[in-house]
């Protein structure tokens, strides 16, 4: 993406009318992701132009489909189709990356294959060389952007983990390493209402992946149809957050429509391609700056994001940075997500960290607070009224018993 070109995407984001969905995906997979963040948001966008982006998160709208049967000759598994009994011509789904069909094994058992959209993969390797390559430039003269904001930090994880998803082996990889974690943790932290889906190794590879169909819907589909309770709701909260701040090994790229609901009420974490590691101090520095929050512990909780600072600030910047988290958090603890959005309140915290403290939030903060963006998103589309860090206080509690945190 060049930079005409990215202000011009940033011109279809932020205008009322909707945007142009297939430009957006005709200038690749790095403006498909951006735009997915964006559809998360509808205290900035509204609520209209949010649920229009968010056919990107599943449908990709109007996006040419590739033919499934040119990649099975090209790219498939030796014996590939002798497994099968049936396999729909016609995708059940045509994303940024992939496109997925659905068939029946020989065996029995409903599945869905997954295959990356060749054409995308090349485009999107030129991409990020061109993004990365302005950057460079346009940060000598904003130097600053590189610890508020950071674009390159940005673009950096969108290629990070779209690469690792150009890849459909990582699913497999992935998924396993979550549920090795969620194995360990049986007897201390129980996570009975998480699962993955089954995979089939022996029918994939780098570009095609088979795995269980799964029954039930997505939380994007359960926002859609009003049927996700505040109490459910919290229980995805706990399990993601466990993984977030008492792991620091979680799903990369948690959005609305990559979690499914099986039909035994379990959360299917699925597009397991694209696992994030945390450094111990970014995601110890912030869990203890919302577990402070969430007991209204203010000066405490500012503090801790203290630990993310190279240097110790002098008394007078010290001054400067806690009277403004004052300002920012003056009557947090009373105003319901719809008023004050979480993402909105970090980002001006971040702010503040780094300009009057000199904290450095650099790439390994990036996946926390893209997670906590999703997690923000979620609650302001469904729950608007509700208290999200004092509702998440006794998880977090939770956490440092059973966690060790």
């Amino acid at each position: 993406m060049r930079a005409f070109t990215f202000f011009r995407f940033m011109r279809q984001i932020l205008r009322k009318k909707p945007a142009d969905l297939d430009w957006i995906q005709r200038q690749g997979l790095i403006a498909v992701k951006l735009a997915q963040i964006f559809a998360l948001r509808p205290d900035l966008l509204g609520v209209e132009k949010c649920r229009q982006l968010q056919q990107l998160y599943q449908h990709a709208a109007s996006i040419e489909a590739e033919s499934l049967h040119d990649t099975i000759s090209n790219k498939a598994p030796k014996g590939f189709l002798d497994a099968f009994e049936f396999i729909d011509d016609q995708p059940l789904a045509a994303a940024s990356v992939g496109q997925v069909h659905r068939g029946r094994l020989k065996t029995g058992e409903e599945v869905v294959i997954k295959f990356i959209k060749q054409t995308n993969a090349v485009e999107f390797k030129k991409e990020v060389k061109r993004m990365r390559r302005w950057l460079r430039i346009f940060l000598i003269f904003a130097p600053k952007l590189r610890k508020v904001g950071n674009p390159m930090a940005l673009i950096n994880h969108v290629a990070d983990y779209t690469l690792r998803e150009l890849d459909l082996r990582n699913e497999i990889k992935g998924a396993d390493e979550l549920k090795g974690i969620q194995s360990s943790l049986t007897e201390s932290f129980e996570m009975s209402l998480l699962r993955f889906p089954i995979y089939y190794p022996d029918l994939s590879n780098q570009d095609i992946l088979v795995s269980e169909y799964i029954e039930g819907m997505s939380l994007e589909e359960g926002i859609e149809e009003k049927s996700l309770s505040w109490d459910f709701l919290l229980q995805f909260f706990r399990i993601h957050g466990a993984f977030l701040f008492g792991i620091g090994t979680f799903h990369g790229d948690l959005h609305p429509g990559n979690c499914i609901v099986d039909k035994n009420g379990k959360f299917v974490f699925i597009d397991n391609g694209a696992i994030c590691h945390a450094p111990k101090h970014v995601a110890h520095s912030l869990f203890t700056f919302f577990d402070h929050l969430s007991r209204q512990e203010r000066q405490e909780a500012f503090t801790a994001l203290l630990a993310m600072t190279e240097l110790t600030p002098n008394e007078k910047k010290l001054k400067k940075y806690y009277a403004t988290m004052g300002e920012i958090y003056h009557d947090f603890e009373n105003k319901p997500v719809g008023e004050q959005s979480l993402t909105r309140i970090m980002m001006k915290t971040v702010r503040a960290a780094v300009e009057h403290a000199g904290a450095n939030f650099g790439e390994e903060a990036f996946p926390i607070i893209r997670a906590l963006m999703y997690l923000d998103g979620l609650v302001i589309r469904t729950h608007p009224d509700a208290l999200l860090i004092q509702s998440m206080g006794p998880f977090l509690e939770e956490f440092k018993q059973k966690l060790n945190i």
